[in-house]
C-alpha cells in the first residue's frame, strides 16, 4: 500500500513539474470524429509570410509531433484531406527579474536621513517563451472542430527545443476526443 502510494504521489509530482502548460484544449460539442479518415496540414505562410521567412521556431518539430498524434489516432495522411491542421506560433522575448531585498542586499549603514530603501525588480537575463496553437478543421465545412494551446520557454539547444514540443504536442493531444491506439 506504501509502495503504490509513493508511485502515485511521484508520478503526479513529476507530472506537476513538466515544463509545458496545456492552457486549453476545446472542441465542438456533437462532432463525431470517428468520421474522419485522413488529414494534412494548411500552409502556414499563408497567415503570415513575414514570420515565417528564415523557419519559424521549431514549426518542423511541430509538425512531426502533431503527425505522430494523428497518426496514432489512426488518421492518414493525405492530399485532399477530411481534416486540415492549421498551426499557430507566437513566441515573446521576456526579462526575467529577481527582487532586490533590503535584508541581504541592502546598505548596511545608512548615513543620511532623508534616505530610504525600496525593493526593485531587477533584470538578471532574458529567455524566449512559446506558444503553439492546433487547429483541426473540418475541410468540407471549413470550419473549425478542436482547438489545443499549449506553452513553454523555448531552449536554446536544438534536442532540448525538440523533447520539449513532443512533450507538449503529447500531452495537448490527451485532451483530443479520439484516444490513440
Amino acid at each position: 500500500m506504501k509502495t503504490t502510494l509513493l508511485v502515485l504521489l511521484l508520478a503526479v509530482g513529476a507530472a506537476s513539474c513538466s515544463p509545458v502548460r496545456v492552457e486549453t484544449s476545446t472542441q465542438v460539442p456533437g462532432t463525431d470524429f470517428s468520421a474522419y479518415k485522413t488529414y494534412n496540414f494548411m500552409d502556414v505562410t499563408a497567415r503570415n509570410e513575414a514570420a515565417f521567412a528564415g523557419g519559424a521556431v521549431g514549426i518542423e518539430e511541430l509538425k512531426r509531433a502533431v503527425a505522430r498524434e494523428m497518426e496514432n489516432r489512426g488518421y492518414q495522411r493525405a492530399e485532399s484531406p477530411d481534416l486540415w491542421v492549421n498551426i499557430g506560433v507566437v513566441t515573446e522575448e521576456k526579462v526575467q527579474t529577481r527582487e532586490t531585498n533590503i535584508q541581504f542586499d541592502g546598505p548596511r549603514y545608512i548615513g543620511q536621513r532623508r534616505y530610504h530603501w525600496e525593493s526593485q525588480q531587477v533584470p538578471v537575463g532574458t529567455y524566449k517563451y512559446g506558444t503553439a496553437t492546433v487547429d483541426v478543421v473540418d475541410a468540407a465545412r471549413n470550419t473549425q472542430i478542436w482547438q489545443g494551446v499549449a506553452a513553454s520557454t523555448l531552449s536554446k539547444d536544438p534536442e532540448k527545443l525538440a523533447a520539449r514540443i513532443d512533450e507538449g504536442i503529447a500531452t495537448m493531444f490527451e485532451k483530443y476526443p479520439v484516444r490513440a491506439q
